[in-house]
């Protein structure tokens, strides 16, 4: 969608991006002391995404995992985000939610750009779609942090339809018993 940009005007929005502390996990209203552990087998908290993970490659979805969920979680939600998107707050990519209140995990592929998944309900991402959206940043826009979010639930969420962002964080407030972070970062150098 954005690769055909020119990389003049990701140089001319290049600072123009609101940040990791405006994504969820560090909302203050959500925090929590416990740490859940996140990891993925593609990359590293803070390395790169492969080519294969992004709208430049296949658009799959990459792996990750959760671990150290506690024992009173009911249920749990996987929010991903890019933290250095041009509009003023993160730019969503997934929210899984209604997922099992245990360790898990999220196979590659398994958030498809079609708008459905396994066992999992997908929120509406920032294009109004219940799918994956996969990492397009604009070219010329630098690097851009993509922040895969944990969350454990004391509750299973009682919603009539899949939350977008702003009903997500209603559903998690005083509901958070445990969060975690990984953040793969991908740079489109040029338009395709």
């Amino acid at each position: 969608m954005l690769a055909h940009l020119p990389s003049s005007i990701g140089h001319a929005l290049r600072r123009v991006r609101p940040g990791l502390e405006k994504i969820v996990f560090h909302d203050p209203d959500i925090g929590t002391a416990i740490s859940l552990s996140v990891c993925s087998n593609a990359f590293a908290d803070g390395g790169l995404l492969a080519v294969r993970h992004t709208a430049d490659g296949d658009k799959l979805s990459p792996p990750i995992e959760w671990h150290d969920v506690p024992a009173a979680a009911r249920s749990t939600v996987v929010l991903v985000e890019d933290a250095d998107s041009p509009p003023p707050k993160p730019l969503v990519h997934a929210i899984v939610w209604n997922l099992p209140g245990r360790d898990g995990n999220l196979a590659e592929g398994a958030l498809s750009v079609e708008p459905s998944i396994d066992s999992a309900e997908l929120g509406p991402n920032s294009c109004f779609q219940h799918a994956y959206l996969p990492p397009d940043p604009p070219p010329g826009h630098g690097p851009h942090r993509y922040a895969f979010q944990v969350f454990a639930l004391d509750c299973v969420p009682d919603c009539d339809e899949a939350p977008g962002r702003g009903k997500l964080l209603d559903l998690l407030r005083g509901h958070v018993l445990a969060s975690g972070l990984l953040v793969g970062t991908y740079e489109r150098r040029r338009a395709s």
